[in-house]
């Protein structure tokens, strides 16, 4: 029997960078827009500052390199749970690579996520390590991309 549970995801997108003419020049509109989810705060976003955006918002780019690490942490976190391993704190210094084409057009290449995972002390750190492995198979975004994500996990036994 399959198992086929479907989730719906929607957002709004609002342009909101008309500086008063438009889009009449690739210099006369900001890249401003505005990301919402009914319930939830806004973000606000930009295109990167390479591409003319404003650097104190959210890029797409940013947003998808979060969006990797975010889901990674999220099943991990589940995972060591389930295995009865205490994680008392996490961070992820992710970084991804975008490569432009000579017509402006580009695409991601890789994304390498180095999780930082403190455990409790006398915790499995074998089985914490590889439960990275566990979180990576399972995580929705990186089986969404078409390019290569690669974990390099650290594990820290406190104590």
């Amino acid at each position: 029997m399959p198992h086929d549970k479907r989730h719906t995801y929607a957002t709004r997108t609002e342009w909101t960078g008309n500086l008063g003419e438009g889009t009449t020049g690739y210099r006369a509109y900001a890249r401003d827009h505005v990301i919402s989810v009914v319930g939830r705060p806004d973000l606000l976003g930009s295109s990167d500052p390479a591409f003319r955006g404003d650097a104190s918002r959210w890029n797409p780019e940013d947003l998808l390199v979060a969006s990797l690490s975010s889901c990674h942490m999220l099943w991990y976190l589940h995972l060591c749970a389930q295995a009865k391993i205490s994680v008392l704190a996490y961070h992820d210094d992710a970084v991804a690579t975008m490569v432009e084409d000579a017509d402006g057009g580009g695409r991601f290449t890789q994304a390498v996520l180095r999780p930082v995972a403190t455990l409790a002390a006398g915790a499995d750190a074998a089985l914490a390590t590889a439960l990275h492995e566990e979180a990576h198979r399972l995580c929705f975004i990186a089986n969404s991309v078409n390019f290569p994500v690669s974990i390099e996990p650290n594990v820290i036994v406190a104590g």
